[in-house]
């Protein structure tokens, strides 16, 4: 066992770091990814008993969060000890900095096909006092209906602010090219489909591929409209009367009569 005194030697000598009070790090190098979880723990737990300690520059920061409700069936077999994905999932959307955060966090995590949307719920169903518990509620729901991006979500936020038919999300279509397709939003009582496009799209291959996909959906009989994802977000009213009058011309009733753009 080395004594205090070598200890304090060969950390001024560069050969051991300290990485933060009662941690040393054996070597002089930077941390592993695995080091680092193993570090984050007992300062964690440090951190909540007293005050949060500052790490090394080549550790991400930790930030403590106390929960009264951590069943075993929301922990992993692990080690560093840590929680299952979907608990990991549910905790950072209510601890996200915003809305547009939180429901991100929950849609990446099934579009990465990281959890379901099912294990998202059954953590949520014991969490009685969840931050954001609603609204990360009504996301897992619109994600189990089909919706895998921000972007579909605030499509279907959009849809019910204002009553319009409920779509179908990621429906399954074969393109005149035998390519498999899924459809962003689709009613298909009236044949109107809605494409939320996000930035890649401005790629010029991408570009092209989408004026071919479109091309095979009007011939098919379909009408589509196109939506980039920021306009969707930030003019949601234009998104949503253009909607309105693509599904009214293809025989939609709508339960409120239409306004006429140039009436206030």
């Amino acid at each position: 066992m080395l004594s205090e005194a070598r200890v304090r030697g060969r950390i001024r000598s560069g050969r051991w770091r300290s990485i933060c009070r009662g941690i040393l790090l054996a070597g002089n190098g930077r941390l592993t990814r695995d080091q680092q979880l193993w570090v984050a723990v007992p300062a964690a737990r440090r951190a909540a008993r007293t005050t949060l300690r500052r790490l090394p520059i080549d550790m991400p920061a930790v930030l403590v969060h106390r929960t009264t409700v951590l069943p075993e069936a929301h922990l992993q077999r692990a080690r560093p000890p840590r929680t299952t994905t979907a608990r990991a999932l549910v905790d950072a959307a209510g601890w996200a900095a915003g809305v547009d955060e939180a429901q991100s966090v929950l849609a990446a995590g099934c579009q990465q096909r990281r959890v379901l949307p099912e294990e998202l719920r059954a953590v949520l169903d014991v969490l009685p006092r969840a931050p954001r518990r609603r609204l990360i509620g009504q996301t897992i729901s619109d994600i189990a209906g089909g919706a895998q991006a921000l972007s579909e979500i605030d499509f279907l936020r959009l849809c019910r602010r204002h009553r319009l038919p409920a779509a179908d999300l990621q429906e399954h279509r074969v393109d005149a090219a035998g390519r498999n397709r899924w459809l962003d939003a689709y009613w298909r009582e009236w044949r109107v489909q809605v494409e939320i496009d996000g930035a890649h799209h401005m790629d010029a291959k991408q570009w092209a591929a989408d004026m071919r996909r479109q091309n095979d959906v009007w011939t098919s009989g379909d009408r589509i409209l196109r939506f980039p994802a920021w306009l969707v977000r930030a003019r949601p009213d234009e998104v949503a009367d253009t909607v309105r009058r693509a599904l009214v011309a293809a025989g939609w009733t709508p339960t409120v009569p239409l306004r006429h753009p140039a009436q206030k």
